[in-house]
């Protein structure tokens, strides 16, 4: 059982990881055979320029994830098969024993991921978004959010994960259902407290000033009998020139936010549709479904979890001499990703359905010509490639294809 577990894993590598890089070399590939013309349906709105711009950072951004994808599976390997938690293991058994040699484990992988993927996330921040013209963020400013962020993760992350370890340790055969029950609370009150405790570590919030933008906003609130704990602007353009709108908090703490940059670059009726569209997705219960989709995943992954708990051949077959329930748990979340990879056109397709529904629901809400306008603006200023492949595309976007979005809303402007 135990070698045959090893083929199964070392095949479901092998193939998840040459499907990830072909499919980055199919987009680069195919970015660049298209940088030269701007699509017929975009000819009026994009230069050449733009859209040559937007091909040259998808491209850059493609070959810095080809990387990504290397140093993630090298790094799985050398924790796995390589003997990397094997030699965790032998110095922390030696140190420690119950909560305080799982936290060290969990703590240790997680350390050293984050230590090698830094460069990368550099070289990312600073080079390939600073040449495309879209970085802002300062040296200080990375070192301070990452220092915040090891000590969020640390404050948050050691009691919830103590309190996973001794639920698994301490609740008998049904132990993963305990573990789902706490994981859930603890989702539910980290969206409930994120807004006004966690998000004002990283950036500024300010009530938006008033102004038509305001005005419309507050109309199109009360047409659709949403009730928001505040409108706020965001200081984005501190970190980066991107633009976005984003709904956060839960319940009655809900906040409707727009990123500086965003609210610079779009006019009064575009932030008002964009916003119709992020309503969209609120009116469509379309956050509901994804919280209880994550809900059901993780029950259902904690559930498998248990059945290998006690598991030998799972343990040595991913190179672990030793069993226990911090292994199995950073086993787990490991290697899970290279068996699900396959199903995510899935969930590309659940999330594009979304998409084109929060589309229509703005279409009815608000001006779709405004809503056709912000979009061609922000895949400008994004530079987000007009031409993706269409594989590539199917796998890792979340959102349609800016032709077929564009084409809907036109079709939805005529009819109405």
């Amino acid at each position: 059982m135990t070698e045959n577990f090893t083929l199964l894993f070392l095949a479901a590598f092998t193939l998840t990881l040459a499907a990830r890089l072909w499919l980055k070399l199919r987009q680069i590939r195919h970015v660049a055979a298209h940088r030269n013309a701007v699509p017929a349906e975009f000819a009026e709105r994009i230069s050449l320029a733009s859209h040559q711009k937007a091909a040259a950072y998808t491209i850059d951004r493609s070959r810095t994830a080809i990387l990504g994808t290397l140093s993630e599976a090298m790094l799985l390997l050398a924790f796995t098969l390589g003997g990397g938690l094997a030699a965790l293991h032998g110095l922390w058994s030696a140190q420690f024993g119950g909560l305080a040699y799982g936290l060290a484990m969990i703590f240790s992988v997680v350390f050293i991921s984050g230590l090698i993927d830094l460069p990368l996330s550099l070289y990312s921040q600073f080079v390939v978004e600073a040449r495309h013209g879209f970085n802002r963020m300062t040296p200080a400013l990375f070192v301070s959010d990452l220092v915040k962020q090891t000590l969020l993760g640390l404050a948050i992350g050691a009691p919830v994960l103590a309190v996973v370890l001794w639920l698994m340790d301490a609740m008998g055969e049904h132990w993963w259902l305990w573990v789902w029950l706490f994981w859930s609370a603890f989702n539910l009150l980290m969206l409930f407290i994120y807004p006004t405790w966690i998000a004002p570590l990283f950036n500024k919030f300010t009530p938006l000033p008033e102004g038509e933008a305001k005005t419309r906003i507050e109309a199109l609130l009360d047409r659709c009998g949403f009730r928001s704990n505040g409108l706020f602007v965001m200081d984005g353009s501190k970190r980066s020139a991107h633009g976005n709108a984003y709904f956060t908090g839960f319940g009655d703490n809900k906040r409707i936010v727009f990123f500086d940059t965003l609210l610079a670059r779009l006019t009064p009726g575009e932030i008002e549709a964009v916003l119709a569209h992020e309503l969209g997705h609120f009116r469509k219960k379309h956050i509901v479904q994804r919280i209880a989709l994550m809900f059901a995943g993780s029950l259902a992954f904690l559930w498998l979890l248990g059945q290998l708990l006690d598991a030998p051949w799972f343990y040595a077959g991913l190179g672990v001499p030793a069993q226990g329930t911090a292994l199995a748990l950073i086993l787990f979340f490991l290697v899970v990703p290279v068996f699900l990879f396959p199903l995510a056109p899935l969930s590309s397709r659940w999330s594009r359905r979304h998409e084109f529904e929060a589309d229509a629901y703005a279409a009815a809400h608000a001006d779709a010509g405004e809503l056709v306008r912000a979009l061609v603006k922000l895949y400008e200023d994004n530079a987000s490639t007009l031409t993706p492949d269409p594989l590539h595309s199917l796998f890792h976007d979340s959102h349609p294809p800016a032709a077929q979005r564009i084409a809907q809303l036109k079709l939805k402007e005529q009819l109405a």
